[in-house]
This record gives structure tokens, sequence and C-alpha cells, in this order.
């Protein structure tokens, strides 16, 4: 799939979740305020947290996917990473936010907590269903293109839903006769937020370190590798992530009294092989050493 390709999904994407998180703020802001609902009010900052990190998202994806130049030679897939890592960051910062709400609310005003009003449950109940659709619509978009950070922003969808389920129980209980629990439900939002926020973040700097591909690539990238004819062995096997794409640097032996036209063919038969069998791979250098035996 082209670069041309993947920023026009994303984008596409990212503006149908944007109207949905502006209106699912709107509403769970209205439910909460007019429901009495501590919990709702502070999913509802979670969704419009959602709007900017969305914004985000698109900007990165926009930077990642343009042609290298003569300051990015290598091309500038890692501004996704900087965006998921961006995005974590307000993700974390949101989290601590709305558990600081609940325990004011909890130390603050513990004896005149109000027992949330229905459409604070009618809320909750809709921003899962809605955040539940969109979460898995961008978890299917980050797959197709592989991108890390709107695979970041698929899981900040997943947040916002298992808020709004933490605000159902927090609410449910609260009518139940139990109004504590609905600014416990913030704190409990908080723990879920944060834990996301630290996901993402730890990918995304996994990724701009240069870090080796999983067990199951590099078994791949070797088993493509010695079944070439003319390839005796492999000497060295380094990989590294580059946002989302991937670079190897490939040593083989081969036999040492071959011309340098059949070595050249053998090299190009391995590194054509590799980019054909194994997605993402942006650059290949294969490198043949004459064979010594042990």
């Amino acid at each position: 799939m082209s670069q041309e390709y993947n920023k026009k999904l994303a984008t596409r994407v990212s503006f149908h979740t944007i109207i949905w998180n502006i209106i699912l703020t709107v509403f769970k802001l209205f439910a909460g305020i007019f429901a009495h609902s501590a919990a709702m009010i502070s999913d509802a900052i979670h969704s419009f947290s959602d709007v900017l990190s969305t914004v985000v998202v698109i900007i990165g994806i926009r930077l990642a996917n343009k042609s290298s130049d003569e300051a990015h030679q290598y091309g500038h897939e890692r501004f996704e990473c900087i965006a998921a890592i961006i995005l974590a960051l307000m993700l974390a910062i949101t989290g601590l936010g709305i558990g600081l709400s609940g325990v004011k609310s909890i130390l603050g005003a513990s004896n005149n907590l109000k027992t949330p009003g229905t459409l604070a449950l009618i809320a909750a109940v809709v921003s899962i269903i809605v955040k539940e659709i969109m979460f898995y619509y961008t978890r299917w978009a980050a797959k197709k293109i592989n991108s890390g950070a709107l695979l970041a922003d698929a899981w900040h969808h997943r947040s916002d839903s298992l808020s709004s389920i933490g605000s159902f129980v927090g609410i449910l209980g609260a009518r139940m006769g139990f109004p504590i629990l609905d600014p416990l439900a913030s704190i409990i939002i908080c723990v879920f937020v944060v834990k996301v926020s630290i996901d993402i973040f730890r990918d995304s700097a996994q990724k701009l370190t240069d870090k080796a591909c999983d067990k199951d690539t590099i078994d791949k990238i070797k088993e493509i590798t010695l079944s070439k004819e003319g390839v005796m062995g492999i000497d060295d096997l380094k990989t590294r992530r580059f946002g989302d794409k991937i670079y190897i640097d490939l040593e083989i032996s081969a036999d040492g009294n071959i011309s340098l036209t059949d070595a050249h063919d053998i090299a190009e038969d391995v590194h054509d092989s590799i980019e054909q069998e194994i997605e993402n791979v942006k650059h290949c250098m294969v490198h043949i050493n004459p064979y010594l035996e042990n």
C-alpha cells in the first residue's frame, strides 16, 4: 500500500472518530452536570482528550508519510512514534486529573455527595457502545496500514470505553444507596487510563531506540535466506524497527570461487525475497563473505 493511501485512510478514520468524540463529549458533559455525576463529567473530559489525541495522530501520520528529503534521507517514519508518545503523555495527564478529581470529591464532600440521575446511566451505556465501535474501527485501520500512532489512538478509545464501564458501575452503585461509589469510579478510571498510557509510551519508545524485530520475524528471515541457492550460511543478522518499518543488515557466506556477478545475483535473490515475503521491510542490506569451513 502506498504512503498516499495510508495517509488518506488514517485521515478518514480520524475525522470520523473526532466527530463522534465531540458528540459524546457534549452529551456526557450535559448528562454529568444535570444528573449530578462526577464520574460522568470525568468521562466527558476523557472523551474530549480523545479529540485532541486524534488531532495529534493525524499530524504524526501526515509527517511520517512524507517522502525522503535531503534532511531526512531515511524517511520520516519516526514522527509517528513521537506522535504516539505525545498521545501517551496527554492520556496520562488526563487520567491523573480524573483520579485527582475523584479523590477531592471523596475527601472534600463525603457527606454531601448527590445521587446521580438516570440520564448519567444512559450516557454511560451509550458511551460504552459507541467507543467500542470506534475502537474496533480504528484498530482495523491501524492494522491495515501498520500504524503505531493510529493503534495507540484505538486503545485510547478502548480506555474511554473502560472508563465508561467504570462510570456505569459507580453511578449504578450510587443510585443503589452508595453515592461515594460515583467519585470512586473516577479513581478506577484513572488507573485504567494511566495503564494504557504507559503501554503506549513503552511501545513507541522501543521503536525510537532501534529495538530488534520479534523472534518469529528473525526466524523467518533466516529461513528465507538459507533456502536460497548459493547461500552456505548466515554470518550475521541485525534488525531494527524504524517507526513502523523494518531495517535489516544481513551477512551471508557463499563459495569464494564464484564470480562477482554470481555473488551479486545471490545477494539480490535474498534481498528481493525478504522484501516480498516480510511486511514493512523498508531497507535490507545483504553483504556476502567467502565461505570458511570451521
